[in-house]
């Protein structure tokens, strides 16, 4: 499995997502900026990917230290740069505050300590990234049973995430349990996904995969041939509400009117515990080009106007379970994920 994101030689080193499949190509950013804009840009996304990447660009702007006399005024602004890259995702949100209480512990110990203590942290987040990835798959295999065909939206693969992925985890966790799982990716319009992402991973390790476009699945589901559907969580409310890629609403509500249990991936660090329910959740618009082209060519009217909103909120009410690094969070989920922060 190739690596999402990863240090080397005081560079951050990623996957480019957009070339995907048909190109590996590897971007290595020497600045916070590059980072910023590699986010900015979908050069990496996923919530906690993008959370890790964070992290590092902080390291990697705090290594390039000028004044060592003033590091607070060089650290708001590399945290400003970064924390202004993508709006919805709070695992972005969640590391960056890490790395600043990192910050405020060791900035007066000397500017070695202080560098070394930001980038131990990032490496820290990376790999606890991965362990919780594990967890996710290993608490939410246990509801997919020998046989099933689950439908999953977007990507939320281990090119979402630092490794192993949340639903896609789910899955792989699964298959390593002796399970044969089927898989229905949805497409993922505008920009795909599904079709350029999760197809590529799922095919990689050899586990099933049927490519659907966004459209066909409430039509499958009626059918009888999706089980289960598992996705992945951008950001959830205390009461369970879910942001995720836009489209996930309509397959929830699609889940539900097909009596499908439809399950959330996703490690706590994504649960925005400040926000009582899903109607405050930042949604990203995003450029109108997205939607009028594919592949780069032009297939509307180019001066037709568009609307881009990059996720949408599934209400809690159309979601069987949350499945974290602690278990499964069932209804009510304010309960119930209060409860795993305690443990």
């Amino acid at each position: 499995m190739l690596p999402t994101i990863e240090w080397r030689q005081n560079r951050v080193i990623m996957i480019d997502q957009r070339k995907l499949p048909a190109l590996e190509v590897y971007v290595s950013c020497r600045s916070y900026i590059q980072v910023a804009q590699a986010i900015e840009r979908m050069v990496i996304r996923g919530a906690p990917a993008i959370g890790v990447a964070a992290a590092y660009g902080v390291a990697l702007g705090m290594l390039a230290l000028r004044d060592r006399r003033k590091p607070e005024a060089e650290f708001e602004k590399v945290y400003a740069r970064l924390e202004r890259t993508r709006p919805t995702a709070v695992n972005l949100f969640w590391a960056l505050k890490r790395v600043r209480a990192v910050f405020e512990r060791t900035k007066r110990r000397g500017t070695t300590i202080m560098q070394g203590a930001l980038l131990a942290e990032a490496r820290a987040i990376e790999a606890e990234d991965a362990e919780v990835c594990r967890e996710i798959g290993r608490h939410g295999q246990r509801v997919l049973k020998n046989g099933w065909t689950v439908l999953t939206h977007c990507n939320a693969g281990a090119l979402a995430t630092a490794a192993y992925g949340t639903a896609l985890g789910v899955i792989r966790a699964a298959v390593e349990k002796g399970k044969e799982i089927r898989v229905y990716a949805d497409e993922t319009r505008p920009i795909l996904q599904g079709a350029r992402l999760t197809v590529w991973e799922l095919e990689r390790d050899g586990i099933p995969v049927v490519l659907i476009t966004d459209n066909m699945a409430g039509w499958l589901m009626r059918k009888g041939e999706v089980q289960a559907v598992v996705v992945g969580a951008d950001r959830i409310a205390r009461n369970g509400d879910t942001a995720n890629k836009i489209g996930t609403y309509g397959v929830a509500v699609l889940a539900r009117e097909n009596r499908i249990p439809f399950y959330v991936a996703a490690p706590l660090s994504t649960v925005d515990r400040g926000l009582r329910d899903g109607s405050r959740i930042p949604i990203e618009e995003r450029a109108p080009r997205e939607v009028r082209e594919v592949a780069g060519h032009c297939v509307t009217l180019p001066h037709i106007e568009v609307r881009n909103p990059a996720f949408d909120v599934t209400p809690a009410k159309y979601i069987t379970g949350i499945m974290t690094e602690r278990g499964i969070a069932r209804p009510p989920f304010e309960r119930s994920l209060r409860a795993f922060f305690k443990k």
